[in-house]
This record gives C-alpha cells, structure tokens and sequence, in this order.
C-alpha cells in the first residue's frame, strides 16, 4: 500500500509539537538506544517515563547525559509483570515504544533461558499490561533485522519473509514479533491501540559501550591507543546511526497514533551502499579518529572461534520509504564521522549533552534539507 508523504511540512516541528506534553513510556530507556531516545524526547518536551535495568555499562550513556534529572526512571525487570503493570497503571502513558531486551548475539549463547525470558516474556508482559491499561493508543515493539531467516545471500529481506532467527537472541526476537501479531490480532485492535514492530539494522553513536559490537570495541581500543581487534571482518551489515531508526519509530509511533492505517510491519535499516564489511566501517573509524592524532590506530584480524554469527544480513528499506516518505539522511561515512565526533569530546572531558542535542539538532536540520 501507498500511503503518502508527508508532503512540505516541516516534519521535524510537526514532530515536536505532537510530542510536547504526550507521556510516553519507554521500556529498555537505561540502554544506548534508549538513552539517546529520552534525550530527543525531552528536548521534544514530552512527560517520559523509563522502565528498565540499571545501566548496563560504566561508563553509560544514560549517566553521561543525567537523564535521571530529565525523565522518571523506574528500575525494573520486564520478566516482573506485577512492577510493570503497576508502573503503567500509575503513569497512564499514551504512547509506549518497547526497547528493553537483551540485546547481544554472543550472551544468549551463553544464557539462552537469560535471553528468551527477557526477549519473548518480557514482551508478552508489556503487551497484557497494555491491553489492561485503558490510556495507551500508540505501541511499538522495536525488534531486528535478523529477525528473518538468514540464507546468507545477497538478498535484502522483506517485512513479508520467513520470520526464523538463527541463534537464542534472533530467534528470541523472531518469538518477539509474533507475541506482537497475536496480541494485534486477538486484543488491539479491538481496543483501537494501534501497533506496529520495527526491525531495525545495526545501529552506532557516540555512547555505546556494549560489549561485542564493533564500534564500542573501536573506541575502548581508542582510548586506550590500542590497536582494534575484528573477530570477522567480512561479515556485512546494515549500518546506520543510531537518529535514523529512533526518528523512524518516532514517525511510526505519531502516524499510527493519528491514523491506525499507518500500524504494520517495518524494516528500518540503510540503502545497500551502506550495507558494508566490519572491516569497512573500521577503516572509517580509523582514519576518522586518526585526524589530529599523534598516536594513529588501525584494526587487526583475529578470530577467536566463537559461536556462529551470520556474515550477510541487509534489509529493504522500500516500505517505509514509499509510507512514510522517508529515506536516511547520514550515510555510512557522516555516521562514524559523528561517532568519532562525540568520542573525541568524550575522551577529553568535553561537554556531552552539549554534543548529543547538537547531533540531535544537526541531523534534524539535515533532514530538513532533504
């Protein structure tokens, strides 16, 4: 279907406006993706509300930018429906965006039943507790792209492929959309709540600090003036940073609430000239970071045998392309140059929520210009 743009308007204004004084809860909000969201999210003005885990590093983002002075945190477990349901019984939000999982390929290797409690209970939890909460109007279960079967060809997957994730955390998350479906179909949208699930690519930024992803890697060897270590670095990914899937679900969570058309299925992830190698994206890294340095750094192969991990994933992106009128606005390069932007202010004491709102900013203004 073909649902139009949205024509001349200043999309990032309109946004603003709708979202000023919406309460809106966000589940996972002490993570990277969800720090940055409450960030963009108060300079929208909007009342916030956060469940989550403490934060899952030291350093962490969430601390970085004293979102504890910005929005209402609760920390709590997912897996607890009686302390969310309470929570979202208490704040009555509107909207819901739904972060919280755990998020690694490797750890659910590791704690397999860790990852499926957290990753499909935790979201049937968030979908009963929204089905009994009489004020919520807008959901949005944010998932991943490898939630499809991965045949390990060159082949962009579509919202309507085979839903089948290879290892505990994929899978999990392949478990995560049909809890969602089901809960669409059976309840929703006899309650006019409108949902919708976003399947986003891989995401970099300034304050990640995860382990086991390529671009936090990069900066603890930075900071340290240490050589990066790749596990594999031919394995292709859909990077993007992390303002364009977080303005898409922004998007989708305004458009479904003002029109229930919009609910659906999406893919959020680059145009395959972004789709590149980890090797690629370090090479960006490097030479970005390397600019005024007088110790350079540079990344060595080393693969250390872990578990299986896919080496081609990319996304079609043309869906909400031709719902939404969206296309990205920083390319691959622009989105490790602004990576390595706000590391630098990072490693040297620098203002980070300075940085950040200018970011925020800035990108809002480039895709302004589109």
């Amino acid at each position: 279907m073909h649902l139009g743009t949205f024509g001349k308007t200043n999309v990032g204004e309109e946004m603003k406006n709708f979202f000023k004084d919406k309460k809106v809860l966000v589940t996972g909000h002490t993570g990277f993706k969800g720090s940055w969201l409450c960030e963009i999210l108060s300079l929208f003005e909007s009342e916030v509300m956060g469940y989550s885990l403490n934060p899952p590093t030291n350093p962490n983002l969430f601390d970085l930018l004293d979102l504890n002075s910005k929005v209402t945190s609760v920390i709590g477990d997912i897996r607890n429906y009686n302390s969310l349901n309470e929570t979202i019984q208490q704040f009555s939000p509107e909207i819901v965006i739904h972060l919280a999982a755990q998020p690694i390929v490797r750890t659910s290797y590791e704690q397999p039943v860790y990852t499926y409690e957290t990753n499909v209970m935790g979201t049937v939890n968030v979908c009963e507790c929204i089905r009994n909460s009489g004020s919520v109007k807008s959901f949005l279960n944010v998932t991943t792209d490898k939630v499809y079967e991965n045949i390990e060809s060159n082949y962009s997957y579509k919202e309507d492929d085979k839903l089948d994730g290879y290892d505990p955390y994929s899978n999990s998350k392949s478990c995560s959309e049909l809890v969602t479906h089901s809960y669409n179909n059976s309840f929703f949208k006899k309650l006019n709540i409108a949902c919708s699930t976003a399947r986003a690519g891989n995401v970099i930024g300034g304050g990640d600090f995860a382990k086991d992803r390529i671009i936090p890697d990069c900066v603890r060897a930075s900071l340290k003036n240490e050589n990066i270590i790749i596990r594999n670095p031919y394995s292709i990914r859909p990077y993007q940073h992390v303002l364009e899937p977080l303005f898409v679900y922004l998007t989708i969570v305004q458009k479904q609430y003002e029109d229930k058309k919009y609910s659906g299925y999406y893919n959020v992830g680059p145009d395959d000239e972004d789709c590149v190698t980890t090797g690629e994206v370090t090479d960006l890294y490097c030479n970005y970071y390397n600019k005024n340095q007088i110790n350079n750094i540079k990344w060595i192969n080393k693969a250390d045998d872990g578990p299986h991990e896919a080496n081609l994933l990319k996304l079609d992106n043309y869906k909400i392309k031709s719902i939404f009128g969206w296309k990205p606005v920083w390319d691959i390069d622009k989105a490790v140059e602004k990576t390595v932007e706000w590391t630098k202010v990072y490693k040297n004491n620098g203002n980070i929520v300075e940085c950040t709102d200018n970011q925020i900013k800035e990108y809002n203004h480039d895709k302004k210009g589109d």
